[in-house]
């Protein structure tokens, strides 16, 4: 099997791209076995940073698991009968509700980006998965607005969401939501932006 190095300094703009793209992958649907497979032969540098121990533990947690299983976890924590025990939009961690402002916003700006919603799609636009798989694309173009992008709409609920699903009892999606908080901090560094517009967490609405 060959396999894949990781640098935990993401300096590579198409390996930045690609991880936007897994992480959006993966919150998005349940891995197939090639998905699995490609991450159970990932080598990520053998250093104590956040990010690197995140990658080793995803790849054991590939190896260890199977679409079938991670099928129904990935109902259960993503998607649920009505939602999952964690619910990544924006709108939701940022506003308590869903189909909020934040998600007005972003269709403006995703209508300025030129990008447009793929049909069908049943999950508003401001799934996180979504919303890395848009920054996949912006970082592929080496667009200019990638950063104001971050900003507007990722920076102040990601690295949340994801710690959330860090704490999730499967291994498998635990290791993803490791991943996705150490990726987005280092993100969040990259373009030089203070842990303080991390928004303080706003409780669910909850209506009769």
């Amino acid at each position: 099997m060959t396999q894949t190095s990781i640098d935990p300094g993401i300096e590579d703009q198409a390996l930045r791209g690609d991880i936007y793209r897994l992480l959006g992958r993966l919150l998005l649907a349940a891995p197939d076995t090639a998905v699995l497979r490609f991450l159970a032969g990932l080598e990520a540098e053998a250093d104590d940073s956040e990010l690197a121990q995140a990658w080793q533990a995803l790849a054991r947690a590939a190896a260890e698991a199977t679409p079938r299983h991670l099928e129904r976890a990935h109902f259960r924590l993503l998607v649920g009968v009505i939602q999952g025990e964690i619910t990544p939009y924006a709108s939701w961690y940022l506003n308590g509700t869903l189909m909020d402002a934040p998600l007005v916003a972003l269709r403006r700006d995703l209508r300025r980006l030129g990008i447009a919603r793929i049909e069908p799609c049943r999950d508003p636009e401001d799934h996180l998965g979504a919303l890395c798989e848009t920054m996949a694309l912006l970082v592929a173009r080496q667009d200019a607005q990638a950063e104001a992008f971050f900003t507007a709409h990722l920076v102040a609920w990601a690295e949340p969401c994801f710690h959330d699903l860090a704490q999730a009892d499967s291994p498998f999606y635990a290791a993803t939501g490791r991943l996705g908080a150490a990726f987005m901090a280092s993100e969040r560094r990259r373009y030089d932006l203070p842990a303080s517009l991390i928004a303080p967490r706003r409780l669910p609405l909850v209506t009769d």
